[in-house]
């Protein structure tokens, strides 16, 4: 659990320091060619940049301010431009480092590592179905595309994003290669943001370092005591019998694992809205656990459904709350972006059906790294 200030304060660190612009720049220039591209390159942005920060708060706020101007300009309606921030911020959750993942790996005593590098593919899977829907939205409107860009300036976008591409790459390549644990790659992490911002881009001045310590403070804290009201509720529901019910109701429901990995989805997703995320792990996934190994379902398999579940509850229109954050940061009202973000929630949802009946997309890379 120390590794959640050290990600929070790294994604604040690189938000300041224009690692995040660099980002967008380089997604624009790698995608924004095609019809639809500028909202595709929100969605592969946001696939890096969650790679980056670990903090789906810190992804919504980066992104959404980055993108959502540009793309009002180049003529998406504001509510529109926050459906696809909105979005891909759904499915940058299953991006690692994931502060979710973090913790269901100390509740289910699952490995982060196995967790981090097994969201991978089900991220592309998911943000290949949002692309796919901005896709046909595009052609559908009648969308141009814009004008590819030239190999110039996609080979200096690719050089200014080369220093905040480097950090993932340390990041998982440490954990992956056992020279670093999860919580010393998020205090590298801090460190390599800190250097970025501070002496290679200069966009973080020294008076700002005690606005973001303060302001990754206040999140950090926010989530901790989401986490520790959280255990009450668990405990007070667990006396009351309630998560107990509810998971024999779903396997007396489900014919399989199939039907239970399902089951599990959709409560995740309406939780995750209502709750919001570390809440809804905290209280129901320990009564849960059980009927997964009930059905042989693998517990990484098992978490990375319930992280993907909970990214689309925190997102679901009307009450999801970074919902709310996105359309803060475009400054309109959530019951206009209700309808349009109806759609992505729906194809968001296809996508997390393929991982739930294809379980090796999940398993697949875990695997090979022998986690």
């Amino acid at each position: 659990l120390l590794a959640i200030p050290l990600f929070i304060l790294a994604g604040a660190l690189m938000e300041t320091g224009g690692i995040a612009v660099r980002l967008v720049r380089f997604a624009q220039a790698l995608i924004g060619w095609i019809r639809g591209g500028l909202a595709m390159a929100v969605v592969i942005a946001e696939y890096i940049f969650s790679g980056i920060s670990g903090s789906t708060i810190a992804d919504v706020s980066a992104i959404g301010a980055t993108m959502i101007p540009p793309m009002t300009r180049a003529g998406y309606r504001p509510e529109e431009a926050v459906s696809v921030v909105a979005a891909a911020s759904a499915m940058g959750i299953l991006v690692p480092p994931c502060i979710l993942m973090i913790v269901i790996g100390s509740i289910a005593n699952v490995s982060v590592a196995a967790l981090f590098i097994g969201g991978f593919i089900p991220a592309f899977v998911l943000a290949v179905a949002i692309m796919v829907y901005i896709y046909v939205q595009a052609r559908r409107g009648g969308v141009a595309p814009p004008q590819r860009a030239s190999l110039a300036t996609l080979g200096r976008s690719f050089l200014d994003a080369l220093i905040p591409l480097g950090l993932p790459a340390i990041i998982f390549g440490g954990i992956l290669g056992g020279i670093v644990t999860p919580t010393e790659a998020a205090a590298v992490a801090v460190f390599y943001a800190a250097i970025v911002g501070l002496f290679v881009y200069r966009e973080i001045r020294w008076s700002q370092l005690p606005e973001i310590l303060i302001q990754s403070a206040v999140v950090t804290a926010a989530v901790c005591f989401l986490l520790g009201t959280a255990a009450v509720v668990a405990w007070i529901l667990a006396v009351q019998q309630v998560p107990v019910a509810l998971l024999q109701a779903m396997t007396a429901l489900s014919a399989g694992p199939t039907v239970f990995l399902i089951l599990t989805a959709l409560l995740f997703i309406v939780l995750g809205a209502v709750l919001e995320g570390l809440p809804a792990v905290v209280i129901l996934l320990p009564t849960f656990l059980p009927g997964a190994k009930q059905f042989n379902i693998d517990m990484a398999h098992y978490a990375i459904v319930v992280v993907a579940a909970t990214g689309i509850g925190l997102f679901l229109p009307p009450i999801g709350v970074g919902l709310f954050i996105a359309c803060g940061i475009a400054n309109i009202s959530v019951d206009r972006v209700v309808r349009p973000m109806l759609p992505y929630v729906l194809f968001l949802c296809l996508g997390l059906l393929l991982v739930i009946l294809f379980p090796w997309l999940t398993l697949v890379l875990p695997r090979a790294f022998g986690l």
